[in-house]
């Protein structure tokens, strides 16, 4: 597998979760009403890190 980033990027947009921008580095934020802004990193290699966002976001899937 070549990272977690675009399959991290698909579940927040199933889930409600819309870009908001660029953040500094190779980040971005997204946001969802009623949620604080949640990064997501550009080279999401790590399953532990892809499961970071998922536990933040509280979605409930395992990589």
């Amino acid at each position: 597998m070549d990272g977690y980033e675009k399959l991290v990027k698909k579940i927040l947009s199933e889930h409600g979760w819309i870009f908001l921008r660029s953040a500094k580095g190779s980040h971005e934020y997204w946001c969802k009403e009623g949620f604080k802004p949640v990064t997501v990193p550009h080279h999401c290699k790590s399953r532990h890190t892809a499961n970071g966002v998922m536990k933040e976001v509280k979605v409930d899937y395992k990589f």
